[in-house]
C-alpha cells in the first residue's frame, strides 16, 4: 500500500511515497462509507469556495466514492467554527480536516476529537498548542520570505534609494498561526534589505477593508516615504492599493501579495500589484484527502518534517510577477486544467494589460 505525498507543484504534482513502519500490514479498516469533514475558516478569500473545497471533494470521490464530505465555512467566526466542529462530530465524522479561524482556540477541538478516536488534520494553518494527527500546508514562512525578497530585489533594480524611505508591512490575522509564519518570513526577507519598516499591522481576520483603513492612516503619516508594501495576501494587498488610489498617490508603490486570487492576478496585469504567490489549493486539498483516507485505513502518511510536534508535509510556493504570469498561471496545468484562463483574467479593463503581457493576442 502507498499513500499520496505531495512534494512540488508542476504540470504533474503527484508523487507516491511509501508508508512508514508496518502500517501497510495493518491497513485493514473499512472506510468505504464514512464521513469526512472539511472545515474552512473564512469567506474573505475566494480560494476556499473556488479551489480548496472542489479539490478536496473531487479527490475524496476518487479515493472513496461511497464516502461523504461534510463541508462548513466559519466566515471568520471562531465560535461558529466550534459549533460546526461539534456538528460534524454529531453527524458521525471519522476524520476532520480543519483550517482554524483561531489556531489557539482550535487546540481544544483537536483534543476533543481525538478523545473520541476521530482523526484531525490541520490544514493550511497549524495548531501549535495541540498535536494534530497531521499538518498539510504550503511553506508559509518561505512565502513571507519570498514575497519580501522579491519586493526588495525589484526596488533595488529600479534604483529606489534606501535612505530616508521605507516600506509598510501588512500582516495577516493575529489569531492565525500561518499568518505568524508568513510574518516571520517577511521579517527575514527584509532584515538585510536596507529598507526600514516604517510600520506594520496585523490585520484582524485578514479583512481587506481593515488593511485599507490602516494603510490610509500610514499614507497620511509617511506620505512619499513609503516606497513599497509587503502585504501578506492578495486581499490585504488589494486593500493597500485601494488606500493609495483613494489618496491620489500615482504611481502606487510596489505591493506584494499571496494566494494568486483572480483579483490579485488582475491587479498584477493592471500593473497595480507587483507579485503574488501561486499555491494551487486543489493540490493541497487533494493531499489532505489522501492523508485523511490513509489515516482512516490505519496507514501512516510519510512526513517531510515535524512542525509543532505534528507530522507535516509542506509544499513549495511559486512566485508570480508580470514577467511569468503567463507561464505560471495561464499555461501551467493542475489536474489537467490551467490554474486560470484568459477568459477569466482578461475581462474589461484588464484586456489591454493581457495583450501587453502576451497572455492574449
Amino acid at each position: 500500500m502507498t499513500v499520496v505525498v505531495w512534494r512540488s507543484i508542476g504540470a504533474v504534482a503527484l508523487v507516491l511515497g511509501p508508508l512508514s513502519g508496518t502500517a501497510a500490514l495493518a491497513a485493514t479498516a473499512d472506510v468505504s462509507n464514512v464521513k469526512v469533514a472539511f472545515l474552512m475558516p473564512d469567506e474573505a478569500s475566494t480560494r476556499y469556495e473556488e479551489h480548496d473545497r472542489p479539490g478536496f471533494v473531487a479527490e475524496m470521490k476518487k479515493l472513496c466514492p461511497g464516502c461523504t464530505v461534510l463541508y462548513q465555512n466559519a466566515d471568520a467566526d471562531a465560535s461558529r467554527q466550534q459549533q460546526q466542529f461539534n456538528s460534524v462530530i454529531s453527524q458521525g465524522a471519522k476524520a476532520i480536516v480543519i483550517d482554524p479561524v483561531d489556531s489557539t482556540a482550535a487546540a481544544s477541538l483537536v483534543k476533543q476529537a481525538q478523545s473520541q478516536g476521530i482523526k484531525v488534520i490541520a490544514y493550511d494553518r497549524p495548531i501549535p498548542s495541540a498535536k494534530a494527527d497531521y499538518y498539510v500546508s504550503f511553506n508559509n514562512e518561505q512565502i513571507g520570505k519570498t514575497i519580501a525578497q522579491s519586493l526588495v530585489k525589484h526596488l533595488k533594480a529600479t534604483h529606489v534609494p534606501t535612505r530616508g524611505v521605507g516600506v509598510l508591512e501588512v500582516n495577516g490575522s493575529p489569531t492565525d498561526a500561518a499568518a505568524g509564519l508568513i510574518k516571520k518570513g517577511i521579517h527575514e526577507g527584509l532584515a538585510t534589505s536596507g529598507y526600514r519598516t516604517l510600520a506594520e499591522y496585523d490585520t484582524p481576520d485578514w479583512i481587506p477593508t481593515k488593511a485599507q483603513q490602516w494603510v490610509s492612516g500610514q499614507i497620511s503619516r509617511f506620505n512619499k516615504k513609503i516606497v513599497g508594501v509587503v502585504a501578506a495576501n492578495d486581499g490585504t494587498a488589494g486593500g493597500a492599493i485601494a488606500a493609495f488610489k483613494a489618496a491620489g498617490v500615482d504611481p502606487v508603490p510596489s505591493v506584494t501579495g499571496n494566494d494568486a486570487t483572480v483579483a490579485g492576478l488582475q491587479l498584477i496585469i493592471a500593473d497595480d500589484q507587483y507579485n503574488t504567490i501561486s499555491k494551487p489549493s486543489e493540490v493541497v486539498a487533494a493531499a489532505a484527502a489522501n492523508v485523511a483516507y490513509g489515516l482512516l485505513k490505519g496507514e501512516t502518511p510519510k512526513a517531510d518534517t515535524t512542525l509543532f510536534d505534528t507530522p507535516t508535509q509542506l509544499f513549495t510556493p511559486t512566485l508570480v510577477t508580470a514577467s511569468n504570469i503567463k507561464t505560471e498561471i495561464v499555461e501551467k496545468m493542475v489536474n489537467g486544467k490551467p490554474i486560470e484562463t484568459p477568459a477569466v483574467l482578461c475581462t474589461d479593463r484588464y484586456a489591454a494589460g493581457c495583450t501587453k503581457l502576451g497572455i492574449t493576442n
